[in-house]
């Protein structure tokens, strides 16, 4: 979730709005414009003249578009923000603090790039983007600078119109390699070390002050880097490809189900703007360096996400593990299906929600999707069938603009905004209309319940499945081209992880709190193209999942133990911003929360959690002593330190059973009279959790299988296997150890 943050007085605080035009699509319908009266974005984008398409949001540079100069960016290694005086540039990593609220890196700035004849900017807008870099134009066509940047890049890239370049420092900055004579310029601010590449021929004045200024004699291209160190051969190194600009940066995937592997290339376009060499420099963040091929230089750059690994070249590759699935857990012989059947009713049992907002309904359906498998598998036909029938009518209502007596709703609708590119649910929820933040969050929940509607009814997916394809594109379309939204809205695919927030209007950058419910949406993804036999989606889904599982361990839990500084005492960092790891959440100071977020929902798309069982168990305990600590400093004595855990109970006990099932059930088992679970959980799904992991033990991630959805449990030596057949062919899954598993056309099978 993330919060709303007031705009700026320069905004206008009224929603660009207009009557919305219905379009049939499938069954289904969304408007094309807004409802009356519903609220969006406030402004349009800050891009150039003949700019086109839908305009990224939700990214590591959004405040570049929603701003006419921007919050700090954080591409890192580098922070760049634009200002009136030119564009900022400053290295975080230079100085690291860490403490128990957070993990931070030095802010402020180091130098400014500047313009000989500009001395106000009034504004900077988006010139262009590819995967993992974005341009920026500051001030006129044929008056300012236009400037490149982007993840893992130790450069900036500047070309100049109507002037030359100029370096503004605080104070005048130490020149340890060059003089006014050289192109080339080495400079020192504090314990960072710049180079600044003018041209060949230029000069340089301005030397011995905090002002340095650019001859370049009538050459436009300019160039400045952030260097590891001073020995010469960094030097030389960075002296060779100072002047070949990045022009564009692409990513690419693949999946192999046989190896359970997804393999991620990362390749940067050059262009020389003198000499002849093509080649770059760019660092790799640990979730990429950990299982790499690339040409790493030895070099390396602090950030507040562990160091960087400097690698040379025009590409490099990184692979992950697609970790361990399944749409539901097995209702096996040791399960007590007694006790499960009545929790079943009891979650049934009521009035169901089956309207709301795209948040808050979203988890029902959540709920009630996870609860239909279950269901199945315990031979209970009226209740699958009811559950059948809350997601056909919540989600079917929310589907179609107009009711069943042909009105035009207001709400339980998707409008699409066509500024922003993007389709928006209302009623909206924490600002996922006027900010376009979390509709990942959101939307996985619809797609959790399109995928268990799509296995159960093949006939209904028919109907609906082209409203449900919108909803997929929001978040993550696959086609560069698309004319409707933008290419992987949430995904930040250098940084390996989703942001939530739309517009990244903050001083640390964008951020990203519950890693989980990321998970949820790329979780619920690859089942619906597994369901429905869309091999290229099943693919991006996995990329997607398997990526930023791998981000999840290293920057939200630290599960190697070498990336979180000794000075951050915390197990986990709640939450990953541009600029800084938190140890909090938007809203609640309770460790309860600010562990259980980065858990919810548990699904059988959470197996990850355990992936580390002794990573599992520190976190777990660190919970408790933040908790006991907790209740004494705010709850004043009124709750006793080690009392039992009383908010989220059953999603923390979940994840206790991925390292300690028993302790987990002896907990759940002392749970109060009126005990109630977390929004989006069931007694049912927990029930089932526990006694499954108790039963088969922890996971053995040594043992991978052929298909997407399988896993594998260990205990006391003897293995279990499981693996669910979404498809309508019976097939043989093969597991890494060589264990065949027969599975049954949209069966679970397990031995």
């Amino acid at each position: 979730m993330t919060a709303l943050r007031p705009f700026l007085a320069l905004v206008c605080t009224c929603a660009l709005t207009c009557a919305g035009e219905v379009v049939p699509t499938g069954a289904g319908s969304y408007l094309r414009g807004l409802p009356d009266g519903a609220k969006g974005p406030p402004v349009k984008p800050f891009v150039v003249e003949g700019v086109t398409g839908p305009v990224p949001t939700n990214t590591w540079w959004s405040s570049l578009a929603w701003l006419p100069l921007s919050e700090t960016m954080f591409p890192h290694p580098f922070s760049v923000k634009a200002t009136k005086a030119g564009l900022e540039l400053n290295y975080p990593g230079a100085h690291l603090g860490a403490n128990k609220h957070a993990i931070v890196g030095m802010g402020g700035y180091d130098l400014v790039l500047g313009h000989s004849n500009v001395a106000t900017f009034g504004e900077a807008r988006v010139a262009g983007w590819s995967d993992f870099f974005v341009t920026t134009r500051m001030g006129e066509a044929g008056r300012g600078l236009t400037a490149t940047f982007g993840h893992g890049s130790p450069f900036v890239y500047a070309d100049y119109a109507g002037g030359e370049p100029v370096v503004l420092f605080k104070s005048p900055p130490t020149v340890i390699a060059g003089d006014g004579r050289s192109p080339t310029l080495v400079v020192k601010v504090a314990d960072s070390i710049y180079g600044l590449y003018a041209p060949s021929g230029s000069t340089w004045s301005g030397l011995g002050s905090a002002r340095l200024s650019a001859q370049t004699r009538g050459q436009t291209y300019f160039s400045v880097a952030v260097l590891p160190d001073d020995k010469p051969s960094t030097l030389e190194l960075f002296q060779a490809c100072a002047h070949n600009h990045v022009t564009g940066s692409q990513a690419t995937w693949s999946y192999d189900p046989k190896s359970a592997k997804v393999v991620t290339r990362y390749a940067f376009r050059t262009v020389a703007k003198q000499g002849s060499d093509t080649g770059t420099l760019f660092a790799l963040y640990p979730h990429q360096w950990r299982d790499a091929h690339a040409d790493f230089t030895g070099h390396r750059y602090g950030s507040v996400r562990g160091p960087m690994k400097l690698a040379k070249g025009s590409s490099f590759e990184s692979t992950a593990l697609l970790p361990p699935l399944l749409p539901a857990l097995p209702v096996a012989a040791a399960v007590d299906r007694a006790q499960l059947k009545k929790h079943l009713a009891a979650d049934l049992a009521g009035t169901p929600q089956l309207a709301g907002d795209t948040y808050w309904l979203g988890k029902q359906l959540g709920k009630w999707a996870t609860l239909l498998p279950i269901a199945e598998q315990l031979g209970e036909p009226d209740a699958a069938a009811e559950c059948e029938r809350r997601l056909k009518t919540a989600l079917e209502n929310f589907l179609t603009v107009r009711a069943p007596d042909g009105r035009e709703k207001k709400s339980a609708l998707f409008a699409y905004e066509p500024n922003w590119g993007t389709l928006i649910g209302y009623p909206a929820s924490f600002g996922s209309d006027q900010e376009l933040n979390d509709h990942h969050f959101h939307y996985g929940y619809f797609l959790h319940a399109a995928a268990e509607l799509a296995r159960r009814d093949p006939a209904w997916a028919q109907r609906w499945l082209p409203m449900v394809r919108l909803l997929v594109r929001d978040i993550a379309s696959a086609d560069r081209r698309d004319p409707l939204f933008p290419y992987l809205r949430c995904f930040d695919i250098y940084a390996g992880h989703s942001w939530a927030s739309g517009h990244g209007r903050f001083g640390d950058g964008n951020n990203q709190e519950s890693s989980s419910e990321s998970i949820n949406a790329w979780y619920s993804l690859l089942m619906l193209a597994e369901v429905i036999g869309d091999q290229a989606l099943r693919d991006q889904a996995a990329w997607l999942l398997s990526t930023e599982v791998s981000a999840i361990e290293d920057y939200w839990f630290n599960v190697h133990g070498d990336l979180f500084p000794r000075g951050y005492p915390a197990s986990v960092v709640t939450m990953v911003w541009g600029g800084k790891g938190a140890n909090a959440t938007w809203f609640d100071a309770n460790p309860q929360s600010i562990h259980g977020i980065n858990f919810l929902p548990v699904t059988g798309g959470s197996l990850y959690l355990g992936r580390y069982p002794a990573y599992a168990r520190e976190n777990h305990t660190a919970l408790l002593g933040e908790l006991a600590a907790f209740r004494v400093e705010r709850k004043k004595g009124t709750v006793p330190p080690n009392s039992p855990l009383d908010h989220w109970a059953d999603i923390l006990w979940m994840q206790q059973a991925t390292f300690d099932a028993a302790g987990a059930k002896a907990n759940w088992a002392k749970r109060p009279p009126n005990f109630k679970p977390e929004a989006g959980n069931s007694f049912t799904q927990t029930e089932l959790w526990l006694q499954v992991f108790d039963a088969f033990g922890t996971l053995d991630t040594s043992v991978t299988a052929d298909t997407p959805f399988a896993a594998t449990f260990t205990k006391n030596g003897k293995r279990s296997y499981v693996a669910w057949n979404l498809g309508d062919k019976p097939i043989t899954v093969t597991f890494s150890d060589r264990t065949l598993l027969i599975c049954p056309a949209k069966e679970i099978s397990f031995k």
